[in-house]
């Protein structure tokens, strides 16, 4: 399967990645990850990457789609994919369908681990990192919900969006993240 996963800052995405990439057998693909990677093969896109982050800069999304595109023709990726960290606009979904679709592999779903505002600030708060104070929670929070919320809207309207209550306990979390994947896996006849 392929699947993005999508959830505010502090929402459990990393835990909940982890666990879904065990149960599919699917490959965990982090974007700052695969920058990291792609910068150490000193690849021709690895090192286009680079120059943007050495400046500072934010390395843009036709760059980061073709790393996305460089990684997904390995191996380890043949038995699906668990999208972390991309895409974060409606404008990288859109490049992301592009990718896909050039390669005959479309989405097979976008899960959202919804927690309350309230809820993430307790929990990032305390992780006692030094970035976490609550101002900046704040804008964090106010920067996803302005970039996602068309992201989500976008994955509503094509019918690949399962909403998780990220709320509770991680095995429980996790029976729901389960529970929508067989629901999905169901209506597509898998």
């Amino acid at each position: 399967m392929k699947i993005v996963f999508i959830g505010a800052p502090g929402a459990g995405k990393g835990t909940q990645s982890e666990r879904l990439v065990r149960l599919l057998g699917a490959t965990h693909l982090s974007t700052g990850d695969m920058l990291r990677e792609a910068r150490e093969r000193k690849t021709p896109v690895g090192l286009e990457a680079q120059g943007y982050l050495a400046a500072g800069k934010l390395v843009p999304d036709s760059v980061v789609v073709d790393i996305i595109r460089e990684r997904l023709r390995m191996p380890d990726c043949a038995n699906g994919v668990i999208f972390d960290g991309f895409p974060r606009t409606a404008e990288q979904g859109q490049a992301l369908d592009v990718l896909l679709a050039e390669r005959g592999t479309p989405l097979d779903m976008v899960v959202e681990l919804r927690v309350v505002d309230d809820e993430v600030m307790r929990r990032l708060t305390g992780r006692g990192r030094s970035d976490d104070t609550p101002r900046l929670i704040v804008e964090r929070l106010q920067s996803y919900w302005d970039q996602t919320r068309p992201l989500l809207d976008y994955y509503a309207h094509k019918g690949i969006l399962e909403s998780v209550d990220g709320q509770g306990g991680p095995d429980e979390v996790f029976a729901r993240i389960e529970a929508a994947i067989r629901r999905r896996r169901k209506g597509i006849g898998a």
